[in-house]
């Protein structure tokens, strides 16, 4: 089997920890590495390292290469403009020898969670076996731990494979309201959309051109002329491949997965997945907290001393202070917007 890692993210949801140049899949938000390096350690036990493929930015190339020597540098491949998933994931496996593009891939967002790794990979064995026996395009969906807001939900229906669990994927649910959440989990047949997805690539290139032929015909033309091929991608519509394949597949699968899995996608993510005090506090680095609780103190560098705060989000790096309340550590994005917009580059 062949992973794909797409590591092409900004990193705003991170900021101040997160810049242009470190990224939040370059960040070391638990142990063991970096987001990036964990999710291909994770991969490792059935992946060599030659089956490692990095999906990033021209700009983040060579920082990916440092942060994981062991991957070749050829399969460290760099997207000639960023153009979302679907057309990331249909040019890198262009880019695979047609050998290997045949073969099974595993495709993982790079800046993940796991907090169970045997059953993860457990699952995604499953998904490996449905892919090269049944010709399958399987998905690992998560069991709902609570009503998330923040997350797509797959419905799955009927059961394909008694002895896996292997069920049908009958809908895609956008990120629903709180009342729609709770709704979806307490009927039990809903799992989070994590990303992960497992195909054999040609199948999925094949599928590409069938229910997105701007994205499919203009991968075929950049394996033909590869000397346009920076001006054949940009002109790629911008389309994940959730919209462009998964949602219109009559026949894919999932596995439904129970591993601890969480996307970090904000501050406040991060401070649920981390071991916290009796008051309920996270924190990380030189930290003095006083009557505080609830709350995520992060200290890159210097001293955070709190005294008598409740449920805030407090991060300290060499050049910038965030203090936000938890609640709404979703919208640190806006921060980083209004930086740009007042030309502090410097803090990006």
């Amino acid at each position: 089997m062949q992973a794909l890692i797409l590591a092409g993210g900004s990193g705003t949801r991170f900021w101040p920890l997160s810049r242009r140049q470190r990224p939040k899949q370059l960040l070391a938000l638990g142990d063991g590495g970096s987001l990036l390096r964990q999710t291909v350690e994770r991969v490792r036990p059935a992946v060599e390292w030659g089956g490692v493929w990095i999906s990033t930015t021209r700009e983040l190339a060579d920082i990916v290469a440092r942060d994981l020597p062991e991957v070749p540098r050829e399969r460290i491949l760099a997207e000639p403009a960023s153009r979302n998933t679907a057309p990331a994931i249909g040019w890198c496996l262009t880019m695979m020898p047609p050998e290997l593009r045949d073969d099974v891939v595993a495709v993982l967002p790079a800046d993940h969670r796991i907090g169970d790794g045997a059953r993860f990979l457990e699952a995604l064995g499953v998904a490996e076996r449905a892919a090269r026996e049944g010709g399958r395009i399987v998905t690992l969906g998560v069991r709902p731990a609570h009503p998330e807001t923040g997350y797509g939900y797959l419905a799955f229906g009927e059961v394909l494979e008694a002895s896996s669990g292997l069920r049908r994927v009958v809908r895609f649910i956008e990120k629903p309201d709180f009342e729609t959440a709770e709704r979806l989990v307490a009927g039990g047949d809903h799992l989070w959309n994590a990303g992960i997805f497992v195909f054999r690539g040609s199948r999925l290139l094949a599928e590409l051109e069938r229910l997105a032929p701007a994205i499919g015909d203009g991968l075929r033309r950049i394996a033909e002329d590869p000397e346009e091929g920076d001006v054949l991608y940009s002109a790629l519509p911008s389309q994940s491949i959730d919209h462009a394949v998964m949602e219109k597949l009559e026949d894919l699968a999932t596995v439904p997965l129970d591993c601890g899995w969480s996307d970090l996608g904000s501050w406040d993510a991060l401070a649920a997945a981390l071991p916290s005090d009796d008051a309920g506090n996270a924190s990380r680095g030189d930290v003095l907290a006083l009557d505080s609780a609830g709350c995520l103190f992060w200290a890159e560098q210097g001293q955070i001393a709190a005294l008598g705060l409740q449920d805030l989000v407090v991060v300290r790096t060499g050049d910038a202070v965030l203090v936000a309340p938890r609640s709404r550590s979703q919208e640190v994005r806006r921060i980083v917007e209004a930086l740009r917009e007042r030309g502090r580059d410097d803090l990006l």
